[in-house]
């Protein structure tokens, strides 16, 4: 019997002291336990994505410097793959790129081999053919170990080596298909070093994925994901072993890190199932799972950002109370504070909505009344705007006005302003730009209002030990968001009787026609076929493509779909299309 085993690990980008320490730390536990073999994730010595770090020689020079002494500190009894990147030797020569995205295979002390990614994606977030080479051989090592018959035949792949099965698609991406070459080879274990960004759903495609691969090529499947937020991009771990026969081993935690032992037969050339390891169950609604995501993204957001406290306008709308209700899970209670700015039209209910969700989460609020700042301002501009109708300068004022007291809250006491923009809002541009936009980070920027709603409806229906709140009161709860945030007509609360259905169609429309715009890229023809009013359809389309620019300044804001509004969103402000 082989013991192997995978560290999922939650590494800082660019902190290659600390990320070497986490390496190590595992290590030493794994060898512990008599570990031959400890895998690690996807370049889990920089951190994933490092984006344009590579680009500076000297940080790729102290990643090899660091790799090689993380070598020398391992224990000498265990082999460890580590992600790292490494020079390509030819880039001069035949005027290919500079780095290979490769893993190291570090034992006794030594670097003994290196492994090239071979293919490297270039869609959505991905931009690796900026900075990486392709590798071309196929990657395999042998595994000596003590008492074994004959050596361990190790496959290695990174990431995106395994998503190119043309079975499995229905057509394939890449010229190349790294698991079928290693297969065709004979290993005896495919492994695969990755750093999968999240997305709702994407934890059973893999699996389903490894599974179909699994089974096709009768070879069992080592797959370690990163997990953590760095950015705006979540990494949910999830990490999974599989057999020949394409059963379930073992799952490691989800949006955690962990430490798991699998152990490989070497007569029957297979996985088996460990006594000490239990299979993590995978979430089972989308809600838990994307509750989960944005947790881990503010957590970690706010940890590596060096920020330890956070400052939320409250508005008393439901918005303001999921991102509020997110912050405490995050964080703890007493390092948010929620700060209520009322105006002359807004009403009681959102007031004592706000004050009851405080209540309900245990957090400080604040109340800073803003009708003495609106009149200086109207004062102000009075002789400019002479002659005028009351319009969306004035109603955008007061959402300015508010983005200031928070951001003069935040520089003074060194929080961390959260934006509490939706992402059906960030599409039509129904957010202004240095007032409900201002933030550090826009925590549900890529939750549709729709969501937003089955969000709020599933935390006071689940179980309330299940939602990381760091303070048991909560538990005891039976609505954690006031019934009332949820029932009441959305509103900015700009002029009186406002409701967000005076400018936009009904939520649950509006997000249709955006769901099919932005993530299936629909015609506004093909939209209208599917039952849309024409005059709807091309209003919220020329909307989408007249935000762009406040998209642009906008915060950072956590990904949780296949298309959000940030890395992989590449559009151009000024177009006619």
């Amino acid at each position: 019997m082989i013991k192997l085993a995978i560290a999922q690990l939650n590494p800082t980008i660019g902190d290659l002291t600390g990320n070497a320490q986490q390496i190590l730390v595992a290590a030493q536990k794994a060898a512990d336990q008599g570990v031959q073999l400890l895998l690690t994730p996807e370049l889990s010595l920089c951190g994933y994505p490092p984006r344009d770090l590579l680009l500076n020689p000297s940080f790729v020079e102290l990643m090899a410097t660091t790799l090689a002494q993380l070598a020398t500190d391992l224990p000498r009894e265990i082999a460890v793959l580590v992600g790292t990147v490494s020079p390509n030797p030819q880039a001069n020569i035949a005027g290919g790129k500079p780095l290979f995205n490769s893993t190291a295979l570090l034992h006794q002390g030594k670097i003994q081999q290196v492994f090239h990614k071979r293919l490297l994606p270039t869609y959505d977030v991905f931009d690796e053919h900026r900075y990486f080479q392709p590798g071309l051989p196929a990657n395999w090592f042998n595994l000596n170990v003590e008492n074994a018959s004959s050596p361990l035949r190790i496959g290695v792949t990174i990431c995106e080596d395994l998503w190119n099965d043309e079975e499995f698609w229905g057509k394939r991406s890449y010229a190349d298909n790294p698991i079928a070459d290693l297969a065709a080879l004979g290993v005896d274990l495919i492994v695969n070093l990755s750093a999968s960004p999240y997305t709702v759903g994407k934890p059973k495609l893999r699996e389903a994925m490894l599974r179909h691969s699994a089974l096709h090529y009768q070879q069992p499947i080592i797959y370690v994901n990163q997990v953590g937020g760095n950015d705006d991009l979540i990494f949910d771990g999830n990490s999974f072993g599989l057999n020949r026969q394409g059963e379930l081993i073992f799952r490691a935690c989800a949006f955690a890190s962990d430490l798991l032992t699998i152990d490989f037969e070497q007569q029957q050339r297979d996985l088996v199932i460990h006594p000490q390891n239990t299979t993590t169950k995978i979430s089972e609604t989308e809600e838990e799972e994307i509750w989960s995501a944005l947790v881990l993204g503010v957590r970690d957001y706010a940890r590596k950002c060096g920020f330890s406290q956070v400052v939320i306008g409250l508005s008393g709308g439901i918005d303001s109370s999921l991102v509020a209700a997110i912050a405490i899970a995050a964080l703890g209670a007493k390092n948010v504070l929620g700060v209520l700015m009322p105006s002359p039209y807004s009403s009681d209910h959102s007031i004592q909505d706000a004050l009851a969700l405080g209540e309900n989460l245990g957090i400080q609020t604040q109340i800073l009344p803003i009708s003495q700042l609106m009149s200086d301002y109207d004062r102000t501009l009075a002789s400019l705007f002479a002659n005028t109708q009351f319009g969306l300068a004035e109603e955008n004022i007061q959402s300015r006005i508010r983005g200031n007291l928070l951001m003069a809250i935040a520089n003074k006491f060194g929080y961390l302003l959260l934006s509490t923009g939706n992402k059906s809002e960030m599409a039509v541009g129904y957010c202004t730009l240095y007032g409900d936009m201002n933030g550090g980070l826009a925590a549900i920027a890529d939750v549709p209002k729709t969501r937003v709603y089955a969000l709020c409806n599933w935390l006071n229906s689940t179980n309330k030990e299940n939602l990381q709140f760091p303070i048991s009161s909560l538990t005891s709860l039976e609505e954690i968001i006031p019934a009332n945030v949820i029932r009441k007509p959305p509103s900015a609360e700009l002029k009186p009787g406002q409701t967000d259905q005076d400018s936009l169609p009904a939520y649950d429309i509006l997000d249709d026609i955006l769901e099919r715009l932005i993530h299936h890229r629909e015609s506004a023809n093909q939209i209208i076929a599917s039952g849309h009013e024409p005059a709807v359809v091309e209003r919220v389309i020329q909307l989408v493509r007249k935000a762009e620019f406040k998209r642009r300044q906008a915060p950072p804001g956590i990904k949780i779909t296949d298309r959000a509004f940030g890395t992989g969103w590449r559009m151009p402000i000024a177009s006619k299309y």
